[in-house]
């Protein structure tokens, strides 16, 4: 006999506000603010437009995963470890930094193209992974699976990014667990969703209005959902109340370990920080490229 159906429901809401952030990007910034921290596993999450002459040039990071998905427009990322692309509409780059890696993503401007939007989510590295070789796994638009609800012509699809979704799952490997979905409602309707019991998870909305759970009223676009995660919640129940609704519903599994963070540097103790500034500065220990390594899309 299957388990009835109890969702979460939204424990906060946060407006993401525009602000720059790079050379010259914008940002709607929610997971990170001062309004939501402390979401462990989830350090950042931003939702990025990128204008001509703007983007993210050179810098480095250590001690966590960085997940890029290209909404509009694509991207190009290049970085110290000889690692070079392009991210397209629909696309995934998930980039475990690990113990250390100097990268630049810089958007793509061409006549017949949008302007580039996606979003950017950083994880938290569980501690004994902080310190792995980076790696990487991508996924063009034709790789990531999609789960279809109601059947390949229903209302609803879902971009399998990471994790399962209706007996769909995605090849997609996180250091740590982590689901990510793109819930695309062509016309309003009501879906169901499990989520792992405990597992921290949200909902960050771009597009249309949807309810949460048995919430009345549905919540707009522009918001991130903290949801809650109660020992008995086994998922969450989505009704879209308009045509063309579009989020992200993302599950980490919580880490008990501190978030030590000094800009794109996070470990787990100060003491663990100030090793990485003095790795940084003398180009070792994963920096060995710090100072000497130009990415081409960065500098031209």
């Amino acid at each position: 006999m299957a388990a009835a159906q109890i969702s979460r429901k939204v424990v906060k809401k946060v407006l993401a506000i525009e602000q720059a952030e790079g050379a010259g990007a914008l940002v709607r910034r929610s997971i990170g603010t001062m309004k939501l921290r402390n979401l462990t596993p989830f350090l950042v999450l931003d939702h990025f437009h990128v204008s001509k002459g703007a983007g993210f040039p050179d810098h480095p990071h250590r001690g966590q995963a960085t997940v890029t998905y290209m909404l509009e427009g694509s991207s190009k990322h290049e970085d110290s470890a000889g690692h070079k692309g392009t991210i397209e509409t629909g696309g995934v780059q998930w980039m475990c930094a690990g113990k250390g890696i100097i990268h630049a993503e810089m958007p793509v401007h061409a006549p017949d193209q949008p302007e580039p939007r996606g979003l950017q989510l950083w994880v938290d590295l569980p501690k004994e992974y902080k310190m792995v070789e980076p790696s990487y796994q991508e996924l063009g638009p034709d790789q990531i699976p999609s789960a279809y609800p109601e059947g390949p012509e229903g209302p609803v699809q879902i971009k399998v990014i990471s994790g399962k979704s209706h007996g769909v799952e995605s090849p997609v490997r996180p250091l740590g667990g982590c689901w990510y979905f793109h819930v695309i409602f062509k016309k309003p309707a009501t879906i169901w969703q499990d989520l792992p019991a405990g597992w921290t998870s949200f909902i960050y909305l771009w597009k249309g209005a949807v309810k949460v759970g048995d919430e009345p009223v549905p919540f707009e676009k522009f918001h991130t959902l903290v949801l809650s995660s109660g020992g008995t919640e086994n998922g969450v129940k989505l009704e879209a109340t308009e045509e063309d609704t579009n989020l992200v519903l993302i599950a980490g599994e919580p880490l008990d370990q501190t978030v030590f963070q000094y800009g794109p540097f996070v470990m787990t103790s100060r003491e663990e920080i100030q090793k990485t500034l003095i790795d940084y500065q003398l180009g070792m220990n994963g920096f060995e490229k710090a100072h000497t390594w130009k990415s081409e899309i960065g500098n031209q």
